[in-house]
């Protein structure tokens, strides 16, 4: 194995309190991610002889999440051990000589904040969890102690280096405990006086308190009070306890004591070189190191990334040291972690890492930083070096941050500048000006394209056109049309082009990136009339030359292009998958004709190169097809992401693959040399190094970037088989993406580690900090999965941030898309003297004053030319150059200068991104009116611009308002554009506007404000507000919209929609008072009935009262209630509620008719027989349709109570015909509806004695209601018939109005099976069911006399001319029956016509089916009769005999229901059976006829067989 490539790593881990650790002999490492990077330093670095001596040796790997916690063995003899846990619930054990495992144990249930190997015992190692449980482990006996001190979030822990039983715990809440292990923790000590989360806990390196001159005296802190839970022991007597809080404190705890005893306030410095920006104070993590030598010395981190060293001898004095005077040798962000490290030369270091991704080494002697290792906070997506300044790397990473690294460097390896001002995303691909040193363009993951000077510390300059995805691929190549076409001036020499993920490439102008970029597929279409659709490109490369481009395609074609009018030379077509990169051979090879060659890479694995030579040198008029490649690399198993040929070698190629590998190829001999598989990641980017030609770069999505040489790898060749299955497990290390787990918003620190969102400002608001992607967060790596074109060639890294609030400045935060956007921060108390003072304006002369600035020479040189210029009478050509190229003197000489040196300035302004200075230098000039042309073209008019247009003129001043209405439509400003419409009086179009982008209410607004009232828009404006709301469900801001538009009518309806009786009353209220009456009158009632589903009677009336036409039906519910009331006295079932009555509901006394007429004369005043008439009248105006089985009971017993109150007001009237046809109608609408407990409650309660006084009041029986008179007669004695019945037929029947004495073990009969009687059909089922007249009825049972009466006049229910029209109309049903199922029959037949033959083809098998016995024969011969089917004609014909047997009926008879003739039978015919002698033998024969003449169906035929032979 070679030796360890240069690694640049990945970013330590945030938000842990102990993430990295350090032991003697030079050993440090740190976790990042889900692993841990250990850094030899010292003089066994084995580092280059004037270099840091520092080196990445290797990375402990197998967490599946991040490592949260790591920690050394300082043991003697074990400092080759280590502890890491992990988000994933284990803690491992390490050999870091081996990087293996030695054991693990997964004992915590949540995830683990703190972890510590005790400096006192080999073996133990403690560790706690967010639940507030610690696990102590020892390894060598693989035991374990739980234990559960407090019920809060722990967030650090330490152990004693003085006790081996003692462990300090820090929680989030900042209580900090000391507790006993070997006493299953008992609480020592619990220290109060931190109110924010504990970030660190040290203890004092001396035990003994002798070592600080500190009494509670002479502390200036007022003293702070804690429980001491134990009296002090002597083990903790005498140790002093550091701790560093959230709360910008640092105390000094005494255990002896068991208080604070010191108490350092962090202060806040002032940076330098600029202002103070006070939101840096909201983000502080304060840890802590008590060096070992220096008990009287603490260092602590501060609030910008600064160390202070702090002098504890005098506390008063509160004194520290700064550390590293030096400019920008601090961290610029706040440290995590602090770690001592002594040397094998015995120096005394300190290392730090930091939210600013570095890790720094100090010198503890002198307090200055002696090395920094930077690192990557994402994916490394793109490799790119600088072709003039040799060795300068570029590296593109997913943490919005462009790294450019001297690898050149002889006094540092790693020499690396940030830049991160303008990213803001992901910097997803790079490449180097090939003429212009410092020149770097970069592409990031938000389509932007930036060009950066990298020797400057100015904000890059971005591009004003955008690609709408991903940005892919950056090249450099000589202008195309239009930018060609310039002038020598304007035209530059290279100009650069951008591949997006829409498949889109720009040519962008490098002087005016503020200028529109031109796409070039228009050049394409127009030289090569192309017709057909453009192929979406993924990647551009130029031929070194820049004579021919090549366009990589998403159909895996390549097409090659010739400058300048890019002319189609050929295309290949070998690829057929996406493509994903491309590469020309160089040209200062020892064999020029190498460079035609073309390799190219894509997601099928298999690398192409074609030697393009004969094509491009031939002068084909037509493009050229290439099919077949000049050389094939195969080997790689997944997509290839980058190719790079050998800068020193002639055709050695190198590339990159999503296995994992990068390969080195002999290209000319189709041979694979050397493959790396030093990354744990998916290879996205390779390049080789221009000066050392054994030196290759890769990077991945691992966050690594490897400095490796081939002739130093092991393998040769990709991975296969088991080796690619071993590579791919490592792979899989990697953390995976997995469903977000749910976390309190209220956190202030995360459980995962995640990373802010960089929008903190340093100095100024301009100097944005870069934006951090969750480097180091394992949950948001998303690229672990494949990705789908366009994607594919770019991994896109999800960015995460968490919201880190002041510990004195509270802020509230509303986590949205994973961002934080702050609603609401007090500002603080006192601001900076830096802040106080004003930012210097921006020169609007910038490029003159910085001509007045040059050398005194050249200053000079300029007032003579400038003298010249004013004292000649003509101006020479050189002249005319000189004051050309100075046009600075534009202020000193004519106004011609002048406005070439305005216009220069322009310019200037509008490359660096400055618009609004631009205008205002040509407010200077005069030419208002070109400025508003230019402003509105490119889409920059703004308020200040528009309200200067009148100067200009009246219609100047309209045309700008116009343009500015629509620049702001084009930015969704609807609203403030219509506003601007409004100030040139374009009333209409400022309302059409608005209605059109659905901003109705501000439509309104203006329109009722500016136009007359009757304006037809305004309606029209309501009304479509309306329409919509009403689609939405907003009923009642609906209504709102109709009454504006005065359609009261609408506004009533919409707001009934909703349907509940809250809305049904306001639209019924609203539909009265704008006169809508009928509609009013529909509502209310609408309104009664839902409330009636409640029984709220006093809502229901109430909803009544709205309306005075509504009287008859307050009667009609007054009777309701009346009549539900009677009922639930006889607690019947369908009246069991508990409704809100009235008081006069309340009284039971008189017969009910008199309590009715009674309520109506007190309450309704309904006193005389005219008002009684109106009543009726409007009643009868309602017809309800007759009930069904399937009747809802409150809408039967409201049709029931309107026939009942009907039949009383006719009563009232002296109108009696009319009570008896009402009467009668209410109890066939409980008789249809199968409801007999209502027909019986009706009855008792209007004909409590009988009808007798009912055919008193009619008199004459030849009278229109004497029919109506005997069916209500008839379903009288038929309610009573069935009582006695049930009376008779009870399990125990008792004595009652119809039994004179019961006795057990009488037959039972459901009561239920006879409540439904209203069918003939049910009736005969019943009766199938009721018990034979000769089983053994026990002992008899006496009827009483009233019982004997009411048999002995049921003889009126035998009517045999009932009987005979009820069979008539059965046989109707019957024959009607038949055909129904015929006609359906026939249709099935007619569609399954083979299923019918099948069936035919079945009958003689049936035929041979053995015949059935001759008893069975003779029984079932009737029913196989009857079974038999029946032809058409012969239902005809019964079907007509009915109708004709019907027709001779008289229509009296028919009008009115009578009870079931054949069921009053049977049921008399049971009474008789079960108490012989009470029914006469002449009624029963009667009964016995009918059966037999008219009982023609099934059931009535087997009850005839029972009551007939």
């Amino acid at each position: 194995m070679g030796p360890e490539p240069q690694t640049l790593p990945p970013s330590p881990n945030w938000y842990c309190t102990r993430c990295s650790d350090a032991v003697p002999g030079g050993l440090f490492g740190f976790a990042a991610r889900t692993s841990v990077f250990l850094v030899r330093v010292g003089p066994g670095a084995g580092a280059t002889a004037g270099t840091p001596p520092f080196r990445v040796i290797g990375e402990l790997v197998g967490h599946t999440e991040r490592v949260s916690g790591f920690t050394f063995s300082h043991h003697p003899g074990q400092y080759n051990l280590c502890a890491t846990s992990s988000d994933d619930g284990t803690v491992k054990i390490w050999d870091v000589e081996t990087k293996t495992v030695v054991t693990e144990h997964a004992l915590h249930q949540h995830t683990i904040a703190a972890l510590h190997w005790s400096p006192r015992v080999k073996d133990l190692i403690v560790s706690g969890d967010e639940k507030g449980v610690v696990f102590c482990y020892w390894i060598n006996r693989n035991d374990s102690q739980r234990l559960f001190v407090e019920p809060r979030t722990i967030f650090c822990l330490t152990c004693s280096p003085h006790h081996e039983d003692l462990v300090a715990i820090g929680y989030k809440d900042g209580i900090v405990v000391i507790i006993d292990i070997s006493k299953k923790g008992e609480v020592i000590h619990r220290l109060r006086g931190h109110d924010d989360e504990i970030h660190s806990i040290v203890w004092c390196p001396l035990p003994g308190e002798d070592c600080l001159s500190v009494n509670q005296e002479e502390n200036s802190e007022p003293e702070i009070p804690n429980e001491k839970v134990t009296p002090p022991t002597t083990e903790a007597k005498g140790c002093y306890l550091a701790t560093g809080s959230k709360d910008q404190t640092v105390r000094i705890w005494s255990c002896a004591r068991g208080r604070g005893v010191m108490t350092l306030k962090i202060p806040f410095l002032k940076r330098r070189g600029g202002g103070v920006d006070p939101t840096v104070k909201e983000r502080l993590w304060l840890t802590l190191y008590w060096p070992k030598n220096q008990p009287t010395q603490l260092v602590s981190s501060c609030f910008g990334g600064e160390l202070l060293l702090w002098d504890l001898t005098q506390s008063w004095r509160r004194k520290y040291t700064l550390f590293s005077a030096s400019e920008g040798q601090n961290h610029s962000r706040i440290v995590f972690n602090l770690c001592p490290l002594q040397t094998e030369d015995e120096k005394q270091l300190l290392l730090s890492t930091s939210m600013d991704r570095d890790v720094k080494c100090w010198d503890m002697t002198t307090l200055e930083c002696c090395w920094t290792l930077p690192s990557l906070g994402g994916f490394a997506y793109s490799l790119a070096f600088s072709p003039e300044d040799t060795g300068y790397l570029a590296v593109g990473v997913g943490d919005g941050m462009i790294r450019v690294w001297n690898t050149a460097s002889q006094k540092n390896n790693y020499d690396v500048k940030n830049f991160w001002q303008g990213v803001k995303s992901k910097v997803t691909a790079l490449c180097w000006h090939p003429k212009k040193e410092h020149c770097l363009a970069f592409g990031t993951d938000d389509g932007k394209v930036g060009l950066y000077d990298t020797y400057s510390n100015k904000p890059p300059q971005i591009s004003s056109t955008y690609h709408k995805k991903t940005v892919y691929t950056l090249a450099w190549g000589p202008p195309v049309p239009p930018m060609s076409l310039e002038g020598e001036g304007d035209r530059p020499s290279f100009t650069l082009y951008s591949c997006g993920g829409e498949g889109i490439v720009l040519q962008h102008h490098p002087w005016r990136f503020s200028g529109e970029a031109f796409d070039i597929n228009k050049l394409i279409r127009d030289t090569n009339a192309v017709k057909y659709k453009l192929p979406v490109h993924t990647d551009i490369s130029w031929k070194a030359d820049g004579k021919f481009m090549a366009l990589g395609n998403e159909d895996g074609s390549i097409e090659i292009f010739q400058v300048p009018n890019l002319k189609l030379m050929c295309t290949i077509q070998q690829h057929h998958k996406l493509l994903n990169t491309m590469s020309w051979h160089h040209e200062h090879g020892s064999q020029p004709e190498l460079s035609y060659l073309l390799a190219s890479g894509s997601n099928n694995a298999v690398i192409y190169v074609h030697n393009l030579k004969t094509v491009l040198e031939s002068s084909s008029e037509s493009p050229v097809t290439i099919t077949e490649p000049f050389r094939t690399l195969s080997g790689h198993t997944a997509k290839i992401t980058c190719l790079a040929w050998s800068p020193h070698h002639d055709g050695i190629l190198v590339s990159a693959s999503y296995d994992g590998t990068a390969q080195v190829w002999d290209t000319l001999r189709e041979q694979p040399l050397h493959n790396f598989r030093g990354h744990r990641g998916r290879l996205l980017c390779v390049v080789w190094s221009p000066l050392e030609p054994e030196c290759i770069y890769s990077g991945a999505d691992d966050f690594c970037v490897y400095r490796w040489l081939p002739s130093a790898q092991d393998h040769s060749r990709p991975p296969q088989g088991k080796k690619g299955i071993e590579l791919e497990k490592k792979r899989l290390s990697q953390p995976k993406p997995k469903p977000k787990k749910k976390k309190k918003p209220t956190s202030q620190v995360p459980v995962k580690q995640e990373s802010f969102e960089g929008n903190e400002e340093e100095n100024t608001k301009e100097n944005a900090v870069p934006v951090e992607n969750g480097v180091s967060d394992p949950e948001c790596e998303e690229e672990a999965q494949e990705l789908e074109m366009p994607c594919e060639l770019t991994p896109v890294e999800p960015v995460v941030y968490t919201q880190i609030s002041s510990s004195c400045e509270k802020s509230k935060a509303i986590i949205n898309n994973n961002k934080i956007t702050v609603l609401k921060k007090e500002p603080p108390k006192e601001k900076p003297e830096a802040l106080m003072k004003k930012r210097k304006a921006r020169s609007m002369l910038p490029l003159s004053t910085s001509l007045d600035h040059r050398s005194k020479e050249e200053l000079h040189h300029d007032c003579l030319v400038l003298a010249t210029a004013k004292h000649a009478t003509e101006l020479n050509k050189d002249l005319s150059a000189d004051l050309e190229d100075r046009f600075h003197l534009g202020l000193f000489t004519d106004r011609d200068t002048l406005y070439r040196m305005i216009e220069t300035e322009g310019k200037g302004h509008l490359e660096n991104g400055h618009p609004e200075l631009f205008h205002q230098l040509m407010l200077w000039k005069g030419d208002l009116q070109g400025v508003l042309q230019t402003a509105a073209e490119r889409g920059e008019l703004t308020d200040n611009l528009v309200a200067m247009a009148p100067v200009a003129g009246y219609h100047v001043w309209l045309w700008a308002v116009e343009a500015f209405a629509k620049q702001l439509c084009f930015q969704d400003q609807y609203v403030k554009a219509a506003s601007h419409l409004l100030s040139i009086h374009k009333v209409y179009e400022a309302v059409e506007l608005l209605k059109s982008h659905h901003f109705y209410r501000e439509a309104i607004a203006v329109a009722k404000a500016r136009l007359r009232p009757e304006d037809p828009v305004l309606k029209d404006l309501y009304l479509s507000w309306g329409a919509i709301l009403e689609r939405d469900g907003h009923y009642a801001v609906a209504a709102k919209c109709y009454l504006g538009a005065t359609s009261p009518f609408d506004a009533a309806k919409v707001l009934a929609k909703k349907g509940d009786a809250a809305s049904l009353r306001t639209a019924a209220e609203l539909a009265a008072i704008t006169g809508e009456n009928e509609l009013s009158v529909l509502l209310a009632l609408r309104c009664a009935q839902e409330l009636l589903l409640t029984k709220n009677w006093v809502g229901a009336q109430e909803a009544l009262q709205l309306h005075g036409s509504l009287q008859g039906q307050r009667l009609v519910f007054c009777l309701l209630e009346l009549l539900c009331r009677h009922l639930e006295e006889k607690q019947l079932p369908e009246a069991r509620y508990t409704p809100s009555h009235h008081t006069w509901a309340m009284d039971s006394e008189g017969p009910f008719v008199q309590r009715v007429t009674s309520v109506w004369k007190r309450v309704f005043g309904l006193d005389s027989p005219l008002q009684c008439r109106a009543a009726l009248q409007k009643l009868q105006d309602i017809k309800y349709p007759s009930a069904t089985n399937n009747t809802p009971s409150h809408q039967l017993l409201l049709h029931i109570c309107h026939d009942l109150t009907l039949a009383v007001l006719s009563q009232q009237v002296a109108s009696w015909d009319e009570a008896v046809q009402a009467l009668l109608r209410a109890v066939v609408r409980s008789y249809d509806s199968g409801s007999f407990t209502v027909m019986q409650g009706v009855c008792s309660a209007f004909l409590p004695d009988g009808c007798d006084h009912l055919r008193d009041k009619l008199g004459d029986h030849e009278s229109l209601a004497a029919p109506a008179f005997r069916s209500l007669e008839a379903f009288f004695m038929y309610g009573r018939l069935y009582e006695i019945w049930w009376s008779v037929s009870g399990p125990c029947s008792k004595p009652s109005v119809w039994v004179r004495a019961a006795h057990g073990n009488t037959v039972p009969t459901a009561r239920s099976q006879q409540e439904n009687g209203a069918s003939t059909e049910e009736t005969g089922s019943e009766a199938a069911c009721l018990p034979e007249p000769g089983s053994p009825p026990g002992l008899s049972i006496g009827l009483s006399r009233e019982s004997e009466h009411v048999l002995s006049a049921c003889q009126k229910l035998l009517s045999e001319t009932h009987a005979s029209l009820q069979n008539a109309q059965r046989t109707v049903a019957q024959v009607q029956e038949s055909l129904a199922e015929m006609i359906q029959q026939h249709r099935k037949s007619l569609l399954s016509k083979p299923m019918a033959s099948a069936l035919r083809n079945n009958e003689p098998d049936q035929e041979t089916e053995a015949p059935p016995s001759e008893a069975q024969s003779q029984c079932n011969s009737k029913e196989e009769e009857e079974n038999e089917p029946v032809s058409l004609p012969e239902l005809t014909r019964r079907l007509t005999e009915a109708n004709q047997r019907m027709a001779k009926f008289p229509e009296s008879i028919k009008t009115w229901p009578f009870p079931d003739v054949l069921e009053c039978c049977l049921v008399l015919l049971h009474i008789g059976a079960q108490c012989p002698g009470c029914i006469t033998e002449e009624l029963q024969q009667q009964a016995r006829e009918l059966l037999r003449k008219y009982g023609n169906t099934k059931a009535h035929k087997r009850q005839r067989r029972t009551f007939c032979t």
